[in-house]
């Protein structure tokens, strides 16, 4: 049913062949796997893939061999190639009307191939070298335009493997076949594969291969209609975020449900070939199996995390107390008693946070406390969260959060607390509400500003009322903590981060003995030493911290195995800590 493969062709002329052949197509490269001889050079040269392309390795002879070298990195294409023997291939009687086909005529055809390109949802291809690629006679860039119009409505390109790297078997393939999802000119498709078949016959080639996803189900019988026959050839490529959907399973409708701070593990997860079971979609629980290996997790809280830990975090004033005995500084504070007693640590300290000792997202706290007033409703707060109280002295800084996972810091953050920007017009309430619509949105319900008391009384600490018209371009801070889940907005700093605080840090993580932690800071600046440690969350949102690859990280901590061992888009460690 198909020719003499390349692996039967006489070793001579095998021997002919250039070695080590990639043809860089613009979207990706094009890897002709029967002429490497080592698999190892072949997985380097895949490894090497720029981000946002797609490389391919085409006529790989034992693909199962080649992935089970680097399984974590790649995978088998699930796609058909079909072979058209060109001295089969009968022409059509009449042309296809109102298409024209032509080559690229200019660098402008190449911007219209990747506005099909995108309309396709394909990889864009770099303009440039795709004009370089059609100046040789290597590549063959069709596009069809519609001869009423003039429109370009369709491309296809093709590749003379005699010319690439001397193939004995004088074979030639078809990429990128697209028509413009838009035209209303029926064939284009057609007319672009018999041109581009019929150019090949005219060099004297034997054959025309392409590779087609296996679902693809109208290409594959127009393919089939032309004379095209399936045969045993196969493609290996690397796993990257634009191949995902072609190695990782359709999400089942419970992951779907899960919050950000799940998905991004659940993504992780699915990415390496781990499978996930959600437990409870609401709560953020799932279970992760690989080779045997099963872990229950909640977001980034797992079985790694010891109950011992836990409760070292839950519990703020422990949490002060192992900090203190590490040697690391903490802000002065106790443990709210009698009024007398509260009023006195206020007037020694001067202004105070009132925070619940076990909480977590912000809930309860009062921060800027000054007047015994103000003193006694912050407690009450507090109280209603937890019946036990932590006051603290309040220290002025940005509000650092920094990512450490497996001892390692990984990423760090300056949360900043919401404010709004007058514009003579409406009240601050107004301007509250609006910009909270706009931090939901944009954090998928994650992020909104309560119009509680402590919104109120943060607007008047500024001198303003709810229902005061903001001026024109005035900023006001309506929330004193910077929590995500209050409106805070976060930004990233991890290259700036001094060593001392990722040290600081490290130093933390080890204390508390916890493998995955968020350590609260407040400092002077991010790019110098001085710090207070504030608190630890046993659970930090690993969704807030991107570009940072803190779900890479967590995925690795809990699953070692399936780290790969080339990442090129990880980061260096940052300042103050070993990887």
């Amino acid at each position: 049913m198909w020719s003499r493969p390349w692996q039967e062709t006489p070793e001579h002329l095998v021997r002919d062949m250039r070695r080590d052949v990639a043809m860089d197509c613009g979207w990706g490269r094009l890897l002709f796997a029967q002429t490497f001889d080592d698999d190892d050079a072949l997985i380097h040269l895949l490894r090497a893939e720029e981000e946002g392309r797609r490389d391919i390795a085409m006529y790989v002879p034992d693909p199962h061999v080649l992935v089970s070298r680097a399984p974590d990195e790649l995978f088998i294409d699930p796609s058909m190639t079909y072979r058209l023997e060109l001295h089969r291939y009968r022409p059509r009687r009449e042309l296809i009307p109102g298409v024209v086909v032509s080559t690229m005529s200019d660098a402008s055809d190449a911007d219209e191939v990747n506005r099909i390109y995108a309309a396709r949802h394909m990889v864009p291809a770099d303009p440039e070298l795709m004009w370089s690629n059609q100046r040789t006679r290597t590549f063959t860039y069709l596009i069809a335009k519609d001869e009423r119009t003039g429109a370009v409505i369709g491309t296809v390109t093709g590749i003379d493997h005699e010319l690439a790297f001397d193939d004995p078997d004088r074979g030639a393939s078809l990429w990128c076949l697209a028509v413009d999802p838009q035209t209303p000119v029926p064939g284009v498709g057609e007319a672009l594969v018999r041109v581009l078949a019929e150019r090949y016959i005219g060099r004297g080639r034997d054959h025309l291969d392409l590779s087609v996803m296996h679902d693809n189900d109208p290409a594959i019988r127009l393919y089939k209609k032309l004379g095209f026959r399936r045969v045993p050839v196969f493609a290996v490529k690397r796993k990257n975020i634009i191949n995902e959907p072609l190695f990782v399973p359709e999400p089942e409708a419970d992951l779907v449900e899960l919050n950000p701070y799940a998905t991004i593990i659940a993504d992780e997860a699915r990415r390496r070939g781990i499978l996930v079971e959600v437990l409870d979609p609401g709560w953020g629980e799932m279970r992760l199996v690989h080779g045997g290996r099963k872990i229950v997790a909640r977001e980034s809280l797992s079985e790694l995390t010891t109950a011992v830990a836990m409760s070292r975090c839950d519990d703020k004033r422990v949490t002060r107390r192992i900090f203190d005995e590490a040697g690391l500084r903490v802000a002065r504070g106790r443990t709210a008693g009698e009024d007398h007693a509260n009023v006195a640590f206020l007037d020694e300290v001067g202004e105070v946070v009132v925070k619940p000792a076990r909480g977590e997202q912000g809930r309860g706290i009062t921060v800027g406390v000054t007047d015994p007033e103000a003193l006694s409703r912050a407690i009450d707060l507090a109280h209603t969260y937890c019946p036990d109280v932590l006051l603290e002295e309040c220290v002025e800084g940005e509000d650092l959060r920094i990512v450490v996972i497996g001892h390692q810091v990984v990423a760090a953050a300056v949360r900043r607390p919401p404010i709004v920007v007058g514009n003579g017009r409406h009240t601050v309430a107004h301007l509250v509400e609006r910009h909270s619509r706009r931090r939901a949105a944009a954090t998928g319900g994650e992020s909104t500003i309560p119009m509680d008391d402590v919104t109120a009384d943060t607007v008047r600490a500024a001198g303003y009322d709810m229902d005061d018209v903001l001026p024109d371009g005035v900023s006001l801070r309506v929330r004193r903590t910077a929590n995500l889940h209050t409106g805070g907005t976060i930004h990233d700093v991890t290259a700036q981060l001094h060593p001392h605080l990722a040290e600081a840090a490290v130093t933390a993580s080890r204390a508390i003995d916890i493998p995955v932690t968020g350590l609260d800071m407040l400092v002077p600046a991010v790019d110098q030493p001085e710090y207070v440690l504030v608190e630890a969350n046993e659970r930090p949102g690993l969704a807030n911290h991107e570009p940072q690859p803190t779900a890479a990280r967590f995925v690795d901590l809990l699953f070692p195995e399936t780290r790969s061992a080339h990442r090129a888009w990880e980061p260096a460690p940052a300042p103050g800590t070993s990887d």
